[in-house]
């Protein structure tokens, strides 16, 4: 069949073949490798067209493609023009770098004085910056500008090679990941390519990621080369588990552990950052992300990230929506949960974490919430609230309830929370065994240690702590007088009047009611005091309901009335204000003592630091001598 011949049978392209070239691409068709379509054919399209008029009735339903330059604007549907605070705000200079201040200071004194080693390894937890520091030393190893020729940690963004280093792309710095690379094969052909000299850079620099993930077929083939390196080559690896590296390869390479950022320079970086996006959030709710970050630059960005998206352009993103988002429980919330604990008030702790339930507080970061407090208190008894790493509200708060508390009590709350965080993790209804856990440590919370119920025991007085009387032990039936006397509710003994507004505040502290003791020494001014009657003037800030707790707590614990009125005017000064009163005294006193002025001339520039007084010495009884035997 000649092409002359068409066929009314065949295909209905062939009909046209005779007339007109074959045409070798739809103009409706995008082009598979995302060509732009041929000028040529759009020109030869443009002159071959019938009349406008006759087109515009079949325009094309597509619509005309954005210009180039649009910006942002042109992405604002479908997002693809934004880049992920992570990645948009990757340190680009060692000074970038936050809370790592110490490797950098040997980083730059190794660098100016040549001392240079031929490996790193960089460690620490996910999120601190070890890939972000392996580009930057593989860039400063390779710093090349007009002014600079040879490695230098004055990095700058116009040197030769740092485009490409920092978007991985040079042919010099080969970066591995050991994750995805965990056999023999990979290393071989780093071991076959350190021999020859890098083509353009001063180094070739290998950068291995998760180096712990070799085998150790890869680490042993690895040895020899990491020892004994050609001198145009150099070594970084960065790693989370340290531990996995065997110690073969530790003792090769130089080790810099980046370190937590901690939470406040956090707070400052993600605070920088939401002002550059021209964002606003409340100071708490950064600390919120700071905390929940948990030392990681990179997983604090994303929590700000997604932070940011929760307000609108203009408006400050609350505290409570973060709070919200976390899935966490207000601090201060959790902190008057265990005071409520640790003071034995069951009912009111059971409200308080029902509260925070209904709030959406998760059970399992309630009861993280219950360990960090039960550590912040425990440390601030040794080394003071400013150890906690709190605000100083917060901090206070659990130095004065670590003070009321023995250390081996906050031991044992510590360990009975160990055991309750995986209960908690473990139950059908994590929230049931919360409870189940409160009522445990409410009424273990007194109980004594084992060295105090022995000594109680072998004296035969009477057990301390316990929240309430237990019957005998015994099993079987019966009961008997005993049990009846058991079962038969006991009244707690009322205390002595206290005669005194010290008085009073020594037993708010030896209740551990935590809260108001801090309330009653921050307000109260007191203007008069009897046993069973207080007025006080009340400063600006005070609970509304101060009077009345204090009452009902006093009533509970002496078993009388108590009248409190705070009406009063012209009150003396707060329990706080008198102890920093003395502590000025008690500084002025020292810094006028001839020796220590003495001393401070002798050093310019001393400090006189914390004062702290201490116990006299103790006075070992004299032992007598032996009496000389007679013969």
């Amino acid at each position: 069949m000649s092409d002359a011949d068409p066929n009314p049978d065949g295909p209905p392209w062939d009909d046209d073949a005779p007339d007109a070239e074959a045409v070798e691409r739809d103009p409706d068709t995008d082009d598979m490798f995302g060509a732009p379509e041929p000028a040529s054919m759009r020109e030869a399209e443009a002159a071959a067209a019938p009349a406008p008029a006759v087109e515009a009735k079949a325009a094309p339903k597509k619509a005309a493609p954005a210009p180039a330059d649009a910006g942002p604007a042109a992405h604002a549907d479908d997002g693809s023009a934004y880049t992920v605070l992570a990645r948009k705000y990757r340190p680009h200079t060692f000074e970038d770098l936050i809370g790592q201040e110490a490797m950098v200071r040997t980083l730059t004194n190794a660098f100016a004085t040549g001392r240079i080693a031929h490996a790193f390894m960089l460690t620490g937890v996910r999120g601190v910056g070890k890939t972000t520091t392996a580009r930057l030393l593989a860039r400063a190893l390779n710093n090349e500008t007009d002014s600079i020729d040879r490695p230098s940690l004055e990095l700058t963004t116009h040197g030769r090679h740092d485009a490409a280093i920092m978007a991985g792309q040079h042919m010099d710095v080969v970066e591995m990941d050991a994750a995805s690379h965990t056999g023999i094969d990979g290393i071989r052909d780093i071991i076959e390519s350190v021999r020859y000299a890098p083509v353009e850079a001063r180094y070739k620099v290998y950068v291995l990621d998760e180096v712990h993930m070799l085998s150790n077929q890869a680490f042993n083939a690895l040895l020899k080369t990491l020892e004994e390196p050609p001198p145009h080559a150099k070594f970084i690896f960065a790693t989370t588990e340290i531990r996995k590296v065997p110690v073969t390869i530790l003792s090769r390479c130089q080790r810099f552990d980046l370190r937590r950022v901690e939470p406040e320079i956090l707070v400052e970086h993600l605070a920088r950052i939401a002002d550059r996006e021209g964002m606003k959030i409340e100071q708490d709710a950064l600390a919120l992300i700071a905390r929940a970050a948990e030392g990681s630059v990179r997983d604090g960005l994303s929590l700000l990230d997604q932070a940011l998206v929760q307000g609108e352009r203009g408006e400050t993103v609350k505290t409570e929506i973060v709070r919200d988002m976390l899935g966490l429980a207000d601090r201060s919330q959790t902190i008057a949960l265990f005071e409520s604990i640790m003071a034995g008030r069951t009912p009111e702790a059971l409200e308080l974490f029902r509260t925070l339930y209904g709030y959406g507080a998760d059970p399992v970061q309630v009861t993280n919430d219950l360990l960090e407090h039960c550590h912040a208190a425990s440390v601030a008894k040794m080394l003071g609230p400013q150890a906690t790493r709190l605000p100083n509200d917060q901090a206070q708060k659990l130095t004065a309830l670590g003070a009321v508390i023995s250390a081996g009590t906050l031991a044992r709350v510590w360990q009975m929370l160990l055991r309750a965080l995986d209960e908690v993790r473990r139950a059908p209804n994590p929230a049931d065994a919360v409870e189940m856990a409160i009522v445990r440590l409410a009424y273990a919370a007194d109980l004594p240690g084992p060295e105090e119920a022995l000594k109680a025991l072998r004296d035969g007085e009477p057990m301390p702590g316990g929240s309430s009387p237990r019957g005998p032990s015994g099993g079987g039936g019966g009961g008997g007088a005993s049990a009846q006397l058991a079962a038969r509710p006991v009244a707690a003994p009322s205390l002595p009047d206290p005669q005194s507004f010290e008085q009073v505040v020594a037993l708010i502290g030896e209740k551990r009611e935590v809260g108001l003791q801090m309330d009653v020494q921050r307000y109260v001014r007191p203007v008069a005091f009897k046993p069973g009657a207080i007025t006080y003037e009340s400063l600006e800030g005070a609970p509304l309901d101060l009077a009345r707790k204090l009452a009902a707590r006093l009533k509970d614990w002496t078993g009388r009335t108590w009248l409190i009125a705070a009406n009063g005017q012209g009150g003396g000064e707060t329990m706080i204000e008198l102890d920093r009163r003395k502590r000025s005294e008690e500084r002025a006193g020292v810094e006028a003592d001839p020796f220590v002025q003495a001393v401070m001339e002798a050093f310019p520039g001393t400090v006189i630091g914390e004062i702290k007084t201490l116990a006299a010495p103790v006075e070992l009884p004299t032992i007598p001598d032996e009496p000389a035997e007679e013969d």
